[in-house]
């Protein structure tokens, strides 16, 4: 099982949400604890997230603010290796319905959304 947390979007903040089988379990205010599985089916695109792309996708106000405080002011997390040799993801998503989800999770994990993805 593949932990995500979510950072920003259209989704709680939290860090139990999960990547499992080609589906997410993610969490709003409508599903409450129980949850909202979305399939990778859904998914619109997903890229590693940098200042620019988070800026982009989630205007100037909110999202802005999360790029900023996630991606500093060099813009990269993406490769940034946190705890020995754990290497952590930040990522945007897109569905197809339009929320859109920023998060981090493994690398294993990211690489299983990808895949997933296609």
């Amino acid at each position: 099982m593949g932990n995500i947390q979510v950072q920003a979007g259209d989704f709680l903040k939290n860090d139990g949400s999960t990547f499992m089988l080609g589906t997410f379990l993610l969490y709003t205010e409508q599903s409450g604890r129980k949850g909202e599985t979305i399939s990778a089916t859904e998914i619109e695109f997903v890229e590693v997230a940098t200042e620019e792309n988070v800026k982009k996708i989630g205007g100037t106000v909110g999202w802005g603010v999360a790029g900023a405080v996630l991606l500093g002011p060099a813009g990269m997390l993406a490769g940034l290796l946190l705890g020995g040799r754990k290497k952590k993801v930040t990522f945007i998503v897109k569905f197809k319905d339009g929320r859109k989800l920023l998060a981090t999770t493994p690398g294993k994990t990211f690489a299983k959304i990808q895949a997933a993805s296609f």
